[in-house]
């Protein structure tokens, strides 16, 4: 009995992180347990569409994907699904025209994007700002 295809594939930006399972399906698309369809803020429902948007219904319409995201905000997370959704279709469709697609449209879709946040150090507010000095 032959087993049926699922992939599993991640996506990563700043702190926040995502695992899509795909699968054999009808074109449901859910971003933990929400259909993407209903996202809301509107502008992360756009993100995350694009990758699907580039490939087209005909070839986003044949499976279903489950997307996980954790950690970081809702556009961190946003763009990390998007990340998690263009290489799961390029793994699902085995397609180098769907890859210079995706790279002409936004190259961060395939390979991601790898800058996040300095850390804070000790001595100030932030990552490079230091208290004040007046020497009076």
């Amino acid at each position: 009995m032959p087993g049926k295809k699922v992939l599993v594939v991640s996506g990563k930006r700043k702190t926040a992180t995502s695992r899509a399972v795909v699968k054999q399906g009808v074109g449901k698309v859910r971003i933990n347990k929400t259909p993407v369809e209903i996202i809301e803020p509107d502008i992360a429902r756009e993100k995350i569409m694009e990758p699907l948007l580039q490939a087209g219904e005909t070839i986003w319409k044949q499976v279903d994907m489950d997307v996980k995201t954790q950690g970081g905000g809702y556009m961190g997370q946003a763009e990390a699904a998007r990340t998690a959704i263009a290489n799961a279709l390029l793994k699902w469709t085995k397609s180098s025209h769907l890859r210079t697609v995706f790279t002409e449209y936004d190259r961060t879709m395939v390979a991601g994007d790898a800058r996040s946040k300095e850390p804070k150090k000790f001595g100030g507010p932030g990552a490079r700002t230091k208290g004040q000095k007046s020497y009076r």
